[in-house]
């Protein structure tokens, strides 16, 4: 699992590799509705998926998948209902991002 440290900013973007590949990762405060998205670009700034809502303990591109993505799942662990503007700066929320390898293992654990 890598865990991805983000800016406190309401609108970034974040170079990190995974896999292998380098990506840009776009986060996004929405201050009327007290959310984040968040969106994930090629090195050249071509956007793969954009604006995905930004839920706690829940596989965010589960139903985005193209070619371009890394093997794997983006998402929040936190103990919040809800991830609010803070939530990231204060530590109460990482943004990780989970290869397709480590879920494997993981879900073995359970069937064995």
């Amino acid at each position: 699992m890598t865990i991805i440290s983000l800016p406190d900013m309401n609108d970034s973007f974040s170079r990190v590799v995974l896999r292998g590949k380098e990506y840009l990762l776009r986060l996004t405060y929405n201050s009327t509705g007290d959310f984040w998205t968040f969106g994930i670009y090629t090195s050249e700034d071509t956007p793969i998926i954009t604006e995905i809502k930004i839920v706690p303990s829940f596989p965010l591109n589960r139903y985005f998948h193209t070619s371009e993505m890394p093997d794997g799942i983006f998402g929040v662990l936190t103990n919040l209902e809800r991830v609010g503007r803070d939530a990231f700066k204060n530590g109460e929320a990482q943004f990780v991002f989970i290869p397709s390898e480590e879920l494997i293992e993981e879900a073995k654990e359970y069937v064995d």
